[in-house]
């Protein structure tokens, strides 16, 4: 069977952004990853609301997500693939990020995944890196995430140029999904479906079932 491991934010924990809890299992794009790969696959969900790629959040706290991912790693082993989709989060105007860091952050996590003995006979597995969709109108989270939609506008190339960069697959959420008007920055059920569908074509290229 292989492991496929979905390592994100809140987006990844399936925030709702019309009620502010929990979306079902099932509606989790990591869930629609699950149910359409089928039972050739186990899929390990890690998303932390809030979760960010490799900065310490002075405000939340416990949300750097370079220092849980080793950890993380070792619990699941041995993994066939690690996909990850983080950067939203460090959009925050308390970080004052430039995509083209945020970017490099998401591609220390992935060296990180390569560098270690986290696969199969001790190699290291493969990564999906996820470029998170662009922000759409901010409401509840206007002036955290103020200038977001700017530089969020970037992440595509900016995480491409990173995937490039570190030898690792690459897929663009943007080109599938779109923020919800609700909030902005989080994804309603029909978005979820459809990145849940997107990255299931590509764990199946990556790592066919055995």
């Amino acid at each position: 069977m292989r492991e496929v491991l979905c390592y994100g934010d809140s987006n990844t924990w399936g925030y709702d952004p019309r009620t502010k809890g929990r979306y079902p299992r099932d509606v989790r794009w990591a869930g629609v990853l699950r149910q359409t790969l089928g039972e050739g696959y186990h899929v390990i969900e890690e998303g932390l609301n809030g979760r960010t790629t490799v900065w310490d959040d002075p405000i939340e706290g416990h949300k750097n997500g370079r220092e849980y991912l080793i950890p993380c790693l070792e619990t699941h082993r041995p993994l066939d693939v690690v996909i990850i989709l983080l950067g939203t989060n460090d959009l925050k105007v308390r970080f004052s990020l430039s995509a083209y860091d945020i970017a490099n952050g998401a591609g220390v996590l992935a060296q990180t995944v390569l560098a270690s003995g986290a696969g199969r006979a001790g190699r290291a597995p493969e990564v999906l890196l996820v470029a998170p969709p662009r922000t759409t109108r901010l409401t509840d989270f206007a002036q955290m995430f103020a200038g977001a939609d700017v530089r969020s506008a970037l992440f595509a190339e900016e995480y491409r140029r990173v995937a490039d960069q570190v030898g690792c697959h690459y897929l663009d959420a943007g080109a599938v999904v779109r923020s919800s008007e609700l909030d902005g920055i989080h994804l309603e059920p029909d978005a979820h479906c459809d990145l849940g569908l997107a990255i299931a074509a590509e764990v199946r290229r990556i790592v066919p079932a055995e």
